[in-house]
């Protein structure tokens, strides 16, 4: 019997957004399921998915902010800014927590980021992610994206694990390079976990 309503998984490692859909159209015989914010395989947490009539909120729900805790693994550059790439760069960590933190003020508030080519956004109707696949890299234009709150957890060198609130469309995969980048050694997103999305948290979470 078809199923109408929000439900918010915690997703696992591994499976992409999509997967989740699918798994959950057979679970409940629902064709009619979205997600509303794609969480990449290797990252875990917040995922609201709507069932059938509830569908007709993605709009509402798509563009709302974002929560995450990520770790940081400085001195090392990888091809999809993330644990999953090929490592193109390694620098040796020279700076101290201090410099972390001083570093971190220019990502509060408005700020622009180049999208990364590993990604679902598209370029002339195909996903840049298709391309990157294919050895094919194109300019992207920068766009602008807010980051509300942005907390050390921990500091313990050569990783930084943050607590952040961001607008949609955020990507934390070039908030790890381009921090990196400003303390001179380079960076990429260990880890992810979103913490929440719009009104749902990890406690809403199945």
């Amino acid at each position: 019997m078809p199923t109408d309503g929000i439900l918010v998984i915690d997703k696992p490692a591994g499976p992409t957004s999509h997967d989740v859909v699918d798994r959950v159209r057979a679970v409940f015989g629902q064709r009619k399921v979205g997600h509303t914010g794609t969480l990449d395989p290797l990252a875990t947490g917040v995922l609201p998915l709507l069932l059938g009539r509830a569908t007709k909120l993605s709009q509402h729900l798509t563009g709302s902010g974002k929560a995450y805790r990520t770790t940081v693994r400085l001195g090392v550059e990888t091809s999809t800014l993330d644990a999953a790439g090929e490592i193109l760069r390694e620098a040796a960590v020279t700076v101290g927590p201090d410099d972390v933190r001083e570093a971190l003020d220019a990502f509060r508030g408005d700020i622009q980021q180049i999208p990364p080519m590993h990604s679902a956004k598209h370029h002339k109707g195909r996903r840049l992610h298709e391309l990157a696949r294919k050895g094919i890299e194109v300019e992207r234009e920068p766009r602008s994206v807010r980051i509300d709150a942005l907390d050390v957890v921990e500091i313990a060198l050569p990783d930084v694990t943050l607590d952040l609130t961001c607008s949609a469309g955020t990507y934390v995969r070039v908030l790890a390079q381009d921090l990196g980048r400003a303390l001179g050694c380079g960076g990429f997103m260990q880890s992810l976990r979103r913490t929440a999305a719009g009104p749902f948290t990890l406690d809403d979470a199945t």
